[in-house]
Order: structure tokens, then sequence, then C-alpha cells
């Protein structure tokens, strides 16, 4: 299946209070590269998320962000820093006794105290919260999937337009390759006549030289490869699996053979035509590139 390594998607999930959102953005790369941002307290949460991404991306670059909001009021607890606030009544104690002060301390002024008590987020229950990450997750992955797939969808139908379009040059190239030689021998045949200055020609002489020129400029095997290769094309990106890597390398041998052409083919026009055929596959090197 030809699938886009480009995409985002976004999840949200909550129950109680507690609340994910998962945002991913993927961009081509040659191999699976994770990047995942969980808050700081939920960094054991990492391994699990990258085996949930594993299962729906095999390649590209994916970028996983996790927010993490609870509002709910049992998630706090006020803690009280006893041998901080210890330490406090022994001071006031003693400038009590050493200054002879009013004793008119109460509670309220040591928790006007600075760091006596704190409030802080009650440990989360590590199989309580995945549930909740998990379905944002695995919303997000879907709805990045759904990107990837519908890109690849038009990246599928412009790399068959191009095939296309180059087979149809292969055609006219085909059809120009048998010209060549019999213009080459009429043009060296008569180049014979007029350095000699005469009508008579050693055929046999005439033979071998175009026989030789013939074989030096043959394409025909490297036409069949192409058009093979063009062939091969289209019948991967009508697989189910995954198509970018077998395709990297198919536009590689393509490329090869057009190159073999180009420098074997003696003639203008078919030059011109090997120009147009290299453009087109250097833009669907870069479109596969972008292909899963």
């Amino acid at each position: 299946m030809a699938k886009s390594m480009t995409g985002f998607g976004r999840g949200e999930s909550q129950k109680d209070g507690k609340e994910f959102i998962v945002e991913i953005k993927s961009v081509n790369h040659r191999y699976s590269d994770f990047f995942i941002k969980l808050p700081r307290q939920f960094t054991f949460f990492e391994d699990r998320v990258r085996e949930v991404a594993g299962k729906y991306i095999s390649r590209g670059k994916i970028d996983i962000y996790i927010s993490y909001e609870d509002s709910g009021t049992e998630s706090k607890e006020v803690l009280v820093d006893e041998p901080l606030l210890k330490a406090y009544i022994d001071a006031i104690n003693l400038i009590k006794d050493k200054y002879g002060i009013k004793d008119d301390v109460g509670v309220s002024l040591f928790a006007k105290l600075p760091d006596v008590l704190r409030v802080e987020n009650k440990n989360e229950d590590e199989e309580e919260l995945w549930p909740i990450l998990n379905e944002a997750l695995e919303i997000a992955l879907k709805s990045l999937v759904f990107m990837r797939e519908k890109e690849g969808i038009l990246l599928k139908e412009s790399l068959l337009q191009k095939a296309d379009f180059i087979e149809s040059i292969i055609d006219e190239i085909s059809k120009r390759s048998k010209d060549v030689v019999n213009e080459y021998k009429v043009k060296l045949e008569n180049r014979i006549k007029e350095l000699l200055e005469q009508n008579v020609v050693d055929e046999t002489r005439l033979a071998m030289e175009v026989a030789i020129f013939a074989d030096r400029c043959s394409i025909d095997e490297e036409l069949v490869r192409l058009a093979s290769h063009i062939n091969q094309l289209r019948y991967i990106l009508n697989e189910e699996e995954l198509v970018g890597r077998k395709l990297d390398f198919l536009i590689q041998e393509m490329n090869r053979e057009i190159n073999t052409i180009g420098s074997k083919a003696n003639d203008l026009s078919i030059t011109k035509n090997v120009v147009e055929i290299k453009s087109e596959i250097e833009k669907m090197r870069e479109q596969v590139q972008n292909l899963e």
C-alpha cells in the first residue's frame, strides 16, 4: 500500500477529571525514529507508547507529544514538613524564653511560615492511567495513519501518471532507434563516396562498419528492462504491503537504465527523450522517498 510518511494526528481521552492529549507529527526518514515527550511524572510510559506506535508506523521520523491535566481535587495533597516545623517551634520558644515575649503563637502563624506546608500531586496509579493515555494515543495514531494513507493515494496516482508518460517516451525512443542505424548507413556510404570520389563502395566493409555501429549504440536491452521496471512499479504500487523501500530500489534501477541509454544513443532526438525521462525519474525519486 502506498502510504505517505508525512502526517499529523491528535487524540484526547479523559476520565474522572484526568485527561491526556496526544499530538503526533511525522515526516519522511530512511528508518524508524521515535521522539516521545511525556510529562516528567509519566516517563515510565515511554516504552509502552513506543510499542503501541510501532504497531501503526514502521518508517519515518515521528514526534509524539503527550500532555496531562488533572482537574480532580483528590489528586492533590497537603504535606507538612515536620522537621522544618519543629525547627521553627524551637526557634520561637527560644525567642520567647530569652526575651520574655508573651506566648501568643497559634497554628495560623505556623501555616504561614515558608515551606512548612506544600501542595503536591498524589502519586498516580500507572495501571489506572494507562487506559486513558492509550485511548488518546490510539485515536491520534489512527488519525495520523488516515492522513498518511490519504496522501499516499495522491502520491500513487502521481507516480502512475509519470509512469505512463515515461512509457510513451520509451515507445518514441524505440521507434526512433530503428531508424538511427539506417540513417548512419546512408551517411557513411555518402561520406565514403565523397572521399573516394567514386560511386563504387565496398559493401562488405560498409556492412561491417554499420554492424559495429549498430552493436555499439544498440539500446534494445535497456529499453526492454526500463519498460519492465515501469510494469514492476505499477505492480508494487498495488501491493497491500508497504512499498517505499521496494520503489526506492526500483527507481535507482530505472535511473541506471536511462543513463546507459543516454550514453549509448548516438542521436539528438533520443538524447532529448532521455533528458525528459531523467527529469520524470527524479520527480518520482523525490515522491518515493516520502512513501513508508
